[in-house]
């Protein structure tokens, strides 16, 4: 009797501790489900981060969930832009499950909004790879990415950020990371032979923020419209943050900036083009990437006219192409409407795909050298018209080489010009 006491004991004990601890041996975590993975409010708080180790990642056995990790700004300088960006990710990671997954098996994204400081980037990364086992990242901001490059080499996660970094493009130097577009350099240079094109020799300045993303393409833009023969006339520094710049307005005029580049986010590119209108300016200012979408349309108003804009990807109402009938789908089945949505949305949907689709080609187990392995075989992978097609190789992990010019008329962006480096 005394014996079957103890043993009922016994059990009692271990089922508490099971209950207590979870069915792998440790406090059980708050994970983010594949279904919350595509829900706008849903974040993963980051635990205390543990040293990365410089080992691969783990491998999503078979039949098990595949996580992916997020790190996004929604709440810092950039939220403007980070913001649809993240929903753009976070919804075509839910479409993909919504799907089925990949080969059968759902994603778990695991996110949170690190607020543009590069610190809790860095805590956040090592989060996701030592504690929540992620095979590969999508990132945010240039200081960020480029601050953790040797880390994402030693641990063989594949990482596509929102940077397009001219310093992550090179494998030998970086080998995880990818860029979906043409990169900020490349965008300056093709925004530059468009302005050699239309006037010779004409003078060209430069809007930028004193961060890594806004300094990023500064000095090839400098060197490249040297090589074409323009006259850079010098560049002047707009936070991201600012809500005036007259003194620097002034400063091009007196330069007598006949264009202007811009390299910042859509609150600093309205802030800008209030004050250069208000002002009399007559320079035609010309917006890479994260400086132009409908936010500065919509802000901006009369000031935007005729603005002109590097546009990597496709805006929500180019309906004609394959792919926006894809998110078109998504989004009526959850009761929203594309319409409501961005083409930095969009920029955000691509990237996500990018990966996805990579692991969709693995043969095998689903790690970061396989899904860096699968990124290499990418030639002119299709994204549905909604970018160009991207090609990775291993000497080379910048996406793409061309691009579009739009133009502002009427109130909206309007294809321009398509442009290449060839």
């Amino acid at each position: 009797m005394v014996r079957k006491v103890r043993v009922l004991g016994l059990l009692a004990v271990l089922a508490l501790a099971t209950a207590a601890f979870g069915c792998g041996g440790k406090p059980a975590a708050k994970q983010e489900t594949p279904a919350q993975a595509g829900q706008s409010g849903a974040q993963q708080k980051a635990a205390p981060a543990q040293p990365s180790g410089g080992q691969a990642a783990a491998p999503a056995a078979a039949g098990a969930t595949i996580k992916l990790g997020g790190i996004f700004d929604l709440t810092g300088g950039t939220g403007d832009v980070g913001t649809p960006y993240s929903e753009g990710v976070r919804d075509y990671v839910d479409f993909v499950n919504t799907k089925g997954g990949v080969n059968g098996r759902k994603i778990d994204l695991v996110w949170q909004d690190y607020a543009y400081k590069v610190p809790q980037a860095v805590d956040l990364y090592k989060k996701l790879v030592t504690q929540d086992k992620v095979v590969a990242i999508y990132g945010w901001g240039t200081g960020d990415t480029e601050a953790m490059k040797e880390l994402i080499a030693k641990d063989k996660i594949p990482y596509v950020s929102g940077s397009l970094s001219e310093n992550l493009r090179d494998p030998s130097k970086t080998p995880y990371n990818f860029l979906v577009a043409a990169t900020y350099s490349d965008q300056a240079r093709m925004a530059l032979k468009w302005i050699a094109q239309q006037k010779p020799g004409a003078k060209v300045g430069f809007v930028y923020n004193d961060t890594p993303f806004g300094k990023s393409p500064l000095g090839d833009a400098r060197e490249y419209a040297q090589k074409l023969g323009l006259n850079w006339v010098g560049e002047v520094v707009v936070a991201l943050n600012a809500t005036e710049a007259a003194t620097q307005m002034l400063e091009l005029q007196k330069k007598g900036a006949e264009y202007a580049l811009i390299q910042e986010t859509t609150n600093a590119t309205v802030v800008t083009l209030k004050e250069a209108k208000k002002l009399g300016l007559k320079t035609q200012f010309i917006g890479l990437n994260w400086a132009a979408d409908e936010g500065v349309v919509k802000n901006a108003g009369e000031a935007a006219e005729g603005y002109i804009g590097v546009i990597p990807f496709a805006f929500p109402y180019e309906t004609d192409r394959p792919g926006m009938k894809e998110i078109q789908e998504y989004l009526s089945a959850k009761g929203k409407k594309l319409e409501e949505k961005t083409q930095k949305y969009v920029q955000g949907w691509v990237s996500a795909k990018v990966i996805v689709d990579a692991i969709a080609q693995v043969k095998g187990e689903v790690t970061g050298e396989s899904i860096k392995a699968a990124l290499e075989s990418f030639r002119n992978h299709d994204l549905g018209g909604l970018a160009a097609p991207v090609t990775f190789t291993d000497k080379d992990h910048a996406g793409a080489k061309t691009t579009r010019l739009y133009q502002v008329k009427n109130g909206r962006f309007e294809p321009l010009a398509e442009m290449s480096l060839d």
